[in-house]
């Protein structure tokens, strides 16, 4: 099986349709989705739309705190954050919030857990933002190998038999091997809000049978998903920031 890994969409519905274009280009047997439909972009009717779409089909999908927030009201965001949750509530329908709010904070199947945030704490919404970070999620949870998001940036770690953590830079096209006994925890790149400096939009590809994540990124039109923000009425730094990958 090949596994899509799609984290932190953000209502991009450019850098969404990108990515899906990718990977139908490739032989990709499952989507999971690890959270962050909405929030930020200007098309999250679109992206529920989409993401119900995909999850009739067999894809797996990850409630993250964006979606949690379009669902339910919650504070703790930063002033931009709750401006484009606020919009958002007002731009889908309460089906969609539904859907959203419905969404399971994790899904483990064989040896991977699938997360949007920290594992040990998935309703708290903690980044993993180093190897601290990182180890604390691995030592939370039993699965050998998790998946996440939140970060908007890609990293990737592993936690050999003796305890050590070692962090891993992904470089694009690059099959990096998760090979046993070592457990290792994926943070997967942003599809719709990068912020490791590259406007490209990031999925990950993982192997089951050799074991191996590829990390892709994948051009779109960032100039009209960043004036789709703008016209929106939504923050300017959210329309900015796209143009930068920050």
């Amino acid at each position: 099986m090949r596994i899509a890994l799609l984290a932190d969409i953000h209502a991009n519905r450019e850098a969404f349709e990108a990515c899906l274009l990718d990977i139908a280009r490739r032989d990709v047997d499952r989507l999971v989705l690890l959270g962050d439909l909405v929030g930020y972009g200007a098309d999250p009717g679109w992206a529920v739309a989409k993401a119900r779409e995909l999850l009739s089909q067999g894809a797996v999908i990850i409630r993250g705190n964006h979606d949690e927030a379009a669902a339910f009201p919650r504070g703790g965001m930063t002033n931009d954050a709750a401006a484009a949750i606020a919009w958002t509530r007002n731009a889908i329908s309460a089906e969609d919030a539904a859907f959203l709010g419905a969404l399971p904070m994790e899904v483990e199947e064989d040896d991977r857990l699938y997360v949007h945030a920290d594992a040990s704490a998935p309703d708290r919404w903690i980044y993993v933002r180093d190897a601290d970070d990182a180890r604390r999620s691995l030592e939370a949870a039993t699965a050998r190998l998790i998946f996440c998001g939140h970060v908007h940036a890609p990293a990737l770690y592993g936690l050999t038999a003796t305890a050590k953590l070692v962090p891993f830079k992904p470089v694009t096209g690059v099959p990096v091997p998760l090979p046993r006994p070592r457990r290792w925890l994926a943070v997967c790149g942003a599809v719709g809000q990068p912020r490791d400096g590259d406007p490209a939009a990031a999925w990950h590809l993982f192997d089951v049978i050799s074991g191996e994540i590829t990390l892709h990124r994948v051009p779109y039109d960032v100039v009209a998903a960043s004036d789709k923000v703008r016209q929106a009425g939504l923050p300017e730094t959210l329309a900015a920031r796209l143009l930068r990958g920050r």
